[in-house]
């Protein structure tokens, strides 16, 4: 098949939730945009299915918040972990000053699925599957497109702006040069699934025991589980074979003895090799950096999706004038990072000090732990556990749609 070639405003490698989310506002606003995805679908098990207050809120703000609740999804209002011997309770959403006072657990390909089809709506938005970044144009030290790769050969796209929304392995961000800082990592996460019985509790919660960490996300028939074991340890945990590991999981969770067996091999275990990074300088002319391509989040939180999701929707708010307009200009792409890296950095601060001061020492541990008086007062005193709700349900800084939708001007 013969290369093609196509020009637009806006080229958005990635359609993950930060790429998505920019091309369906962008589009919503009248701006061309193309939005290329290396895979033939979204159907893959992200594990990273937390859609939080802050992106509920968005939702309601676009006036699609009652349709997307439509979309299957668990919610977790509350978080608590069991430490040792002791059951603490840590987070309580249901004080948030939002519509939605809850973390909705959805597959994030029915989230991306849903962002697809409401891009759809409009003229202007062109979305591209297996259509795979390879290399970016420049001329004269200025970002102009692309070449992405596809079944039918190579795509070029040339445009007023190239966003780079590829995740943490991102090839834009590897061919435009830009320099990133990393913040390392001591864990290390091995994802599985075990069935859920209704018998079982409901809310979310961490087990925490000396040299072990275990956290369990409700998702409707089954349990999504997080062992956390320290960095470069998977090979220790499959040289003591796979009962080992399975004895480990019912002693975190000893009600799960009856099911443990479905974990048939280390096939059915996933690891996530965790890293924390953040560029140094997000953009170039005529290039921008947005979500896991610009910062690689812990997955503490489970706020990466939202990270991204606010990334979006900051440079939408700042760039559909000018990208209408033709004048998206370097101080543009500035007052984007300016605004983004505040709520960024405080949360990667954040995280990093829940691994080395928590993590770190739990997983070195020999003794049972005891929770700390931080967390026996939030036990103590109710009131304590919407400061972090509100910290991990909204942010510092959370974003508000401040775009147009041209089908209702």
């Amino acid at each position: 098949m013969p290369d093609s070639s196509i020009a637009t405003k806006c080229c958005i490698a990635g359609g993950g939730p930060a790429g998505m989310m920019l091309g369906f506002l962008l589009a919503r606003a009248g701006v061309d945009v193309v939005v290329l995805e290396k895979h033939a679908d979204f159907l893959r098990d992200f594990r990273g299915d937390t859609v939080h207050p802050s992106t509920l809120e968005l939702m309601h703000e676009l006036g699609l918040l009652d349709e997307f609740l439509k979309l299957p999804h668990q919610k977790i209002q509350k978080l608590g972990a069991q430490i040792g011997g002791e059951r603490v309770a840590m987070v309580d959403f249901s004080h948030l000053p939002t519509h939605c006072k809850y973390i909705a657990m959805m597959p994030q390909w029915n989230f991306l699925n849903f962002l697809a089809e409401h891009g759809g709506h409009y003229k202007t938005f062109d979305l591209h599957m297996e259509a795979e970044a390879t290399g970016l144009i420049e001329d004269g030290g200025r970002i102009v497109g692309l070449r992405a790769k596809t079944p039918d050969g190579v795509l070029t796209v040339h445009a007023d702006l190239v966003v780079g929304a590829d995740g943490r392995h991102s090839i834009v961000r590897e061919k435009s040069g830009l320099e990133s800082e990393d913040y390392g990592a001591p864990m290390d996460v091995l994802w599985f699934r075990i069935a859920r019985k209704d018998s079982d509790e409901t809310d979310a919660f961490g087990h925490v025991e000396a040299g072990k960490m275990l956290i369990m996300l409700d998702r409707g028939d089954y349990w999504q589980c997080a062992y956390v074991i320290a960095k470069g340890g998977i090979e220790r945990i499959k040289a003591k074979g796979l009962d080992a590991f399975r004895d480990a999981v019912v002693e975190m969770s000893p009600f799960l003895a009856d099911r443990i067996g479905q974990l048939q091999s280390f096939d059915d275990v996933k690891l996530l090799s965790v890293s924390v990074d953040r560029l140094k300088k997000w953009w170039r002319p005529g290039l921008l950096c947005i979500g896991d391509a610009a910062h690689a989040m812990s997955p503490i939180g489970g706020v990466g999706i939202n990270m991204a999701v606010q990334d979006a929707v900051a440079a939408a708010n700042r760039l559909a004038v000018p990208l209408l307009n033709g004048q998206v200009s370097d101080a543009d792409l500035a007052a984007i990072e300016r605004r983004r890296t505040p709520p960024v950095r405080f949360t990667q601060w954040m995280q990093l000090i829940i691994q080395k001061q928590v993590i770190s020492r739990v997983l070195a541990g020999e003794r049972r732990p005891k929770p700390p008086l931080l967390l026996k007062l939030f036990g103590m005193f109710p009131a304590l556990r919407r400061i972090p709700a509100r910290l991990l349900g909204l942010g510092i800084r959370p974003e508000h749609i401040r775009t147009p939708d041209v089908l209702e001007i």
